[in-house]
């Protein structure tokens, strides 16, 4: 065998290995948008479907058949119906802070969340980085969200530079 071939073999068989050992693993969220997006592919909130927290009470994945893009970010849903309620009306169907989690914010930083950890209030919903942040705010909202109006607006701006 040519030592060209070998070598061109070799690193075909490295790439293979990494891109097996990172399938299982979800794309690091990017920090640097004003929404939270799988810097990969794009997709917001790692493609779960924003009002399925509202009707379904879950956490629930949409599915690229049921995309839309708003905000120069692609939003997966579960059925048209998902769809149509969040394009009517993202402000209330978009998690809150663009999927930051509103108890690091608090804390003035920005966090991008994971989507299995939600709360509702207040006909609002916003998303966690850990399970403790959400079992805090859920405690007491009012306390967190009135740090975090005073913070979200310079990390917003910061965001988006």
């Amino acid at each position: 065998m040519r030592p060209g071939i070998a070598l061109i073999g070799f690193f075909v068989c490295l790439l293979a290995g990494i891109w097996i050992a990172c399938a299982g693993e979800p794309a690091e969220a990017a920090t640097t948008e004003r929404v939270v997006v799988n810097r990969f592919s794009g997709v917001a909130i790692e493609g779960f479907d924003p009002v399925a927290y509202f009707v379904d009470g879950a956490a629930k994945q949409g599915t690229a058949e049921f995309e839309a893009n708003l905000w120069g970010t692609v939003w997966r849903f579960r059925n048209e119906g998902n769809r149509a309620s969040f394009l009517a009306h993202p402000e209330i169907y978009g998690p809150q802070f663009g999927g930051y989690d509103p108890a690091d914010i608090a804390r003035g930083v920005a966090v991008a969340a994971n989507p299995r950890f939600y709360v509702i209030s207040a006909q609002r919903l916003y998303l966690f980085s850990r399970e403790a942040n959400r079992d805090a705010f859920a405690a007491n909202p009012e306390r967190f969200l009135h740090e975090v109006r005073k913070r979200w607006p310079a990390l917003q701006e910061q965001l988006g530079q």
